[in-house]
């Protein structure tokens, strides 16, 4: 059955574990989606490990939308969240909705995130008031990696702490139906998940949350540009890819592919009168 926003909340209250994984084409949600994970999140993460850009300030709405409706075709159970890309939601609360409402109308998504707390506790009020559940995202939010000096672990001291604690009430208080703690300490992450009522998703915050995610390329060894701590590889997926490739590569060089049984056959005699029709051409 299609997972929803109160079956997150259904799941927190019975101490029930939400899985979530990035995904962002057919293919690779179809996959995530037999699986049995409650959530795929179209992350702007996109632009890096898919469009090769340094970081996710360059992602657009038309990215998100294109890449949204690509795992949407794909996904019959889990709920499709899909983040909003940088200046999307920033400039406005007028623009937050009206982008929120694109990603869903033309997306297809079931559910939009965006990166802020209390500063932006307006905005996901007023998307929320539009009937779009919206997911929070604080901690170490990679929109803001400018403002960061890199992408540091957040909610270290004292006044970064009880930051970090405000803007979980605040996004709780606006409507927000879930909240993903990124780059939090283990306690002040199992901390802020017992003050709210809604599910929190972890990413390198611990296993105090509600839930967790994760970007596949990270967890199947696919994006080797850099690997965070808080990843842990399940597959080697790059390698057996890489190798898969090479060896495609040296048999078609060699030979050996295709052979015949990868081939389609034409009847001999028709063969022949092709040949003798092309000789008197």
């Amino acid at each position: 059955m299609k997972t929803t926003v109160a079956d997150f909340a259904s799941m927190k209250r019975n101490g029930e574990k939400i899985t979530m994984v990035t995904g962002y084409d057919y293919s690779t949600a179809k996959l995530i989606d037999s699986s049995g994970i409650n959530s795929i999140l179209v992350g702007d993460s996109l632009g890096m490990v898919m469009l090769g850009y340094p970081d996710t300030i360059s992602v657009t709405m038309e990215d998100m939308i294109h890449h949204a409706q690509a795992v949407v075709r794909g996904t019959e159970n889990a709920l499709v969240v899909c983040d909003m890309p940088f200046m999307s939601y920033q400039t406005s609360v007028y623009d937050a909705v009206v982008n929120a409402g694109r990603l869903m109308k033309e997306g297809r998504a079931g559910a939009v995130k965006l990166e802020g707390g209390k500063e932006f506790d307006q905005h996901v009020k007023a998307i929320v008031n539009a009937s779009i559940p919206v997911c929070g995202h604080i901690g170490m939010t990679p929109q803001s990696v400018n403002v960061f000096g890199g992408f540091k672990v957040q909610g270290k001291t004292l006044e970064a702490a009880k930051k970090l604690i405000e803007d979980a009430l605040a996004l709780e208080e606006a409507g927000a139906f879930a909240i993903v703690l990124e780059c939090v300490p283990e306690k002040l992450a199992e901390y802020i998940s017992e003050l709210v009522s809604i599910p929190t998703i972890g990413i390198g915050a611990g296993a105090g949350c509600d839930g967790q995610v994760l970007v596949y390329q990270d967890m199947m060894g696919m994006y080797s540009d850099f690997t965070p701590k808080f990843v842990k590889q399940y597959a080697q997926t790059g390698n057996v890819m890489r190798e898969a490739f090479k060896k495609y590569s040296e048999e078609v060089k060699s030979g050996a592919f295709p052979t015949e049984e990868h081939s389609f056959r034409i009847d001999e005699d028709i063969m022949q009168k092709i040949k003798a029709w092309r000789d008197d051409v």
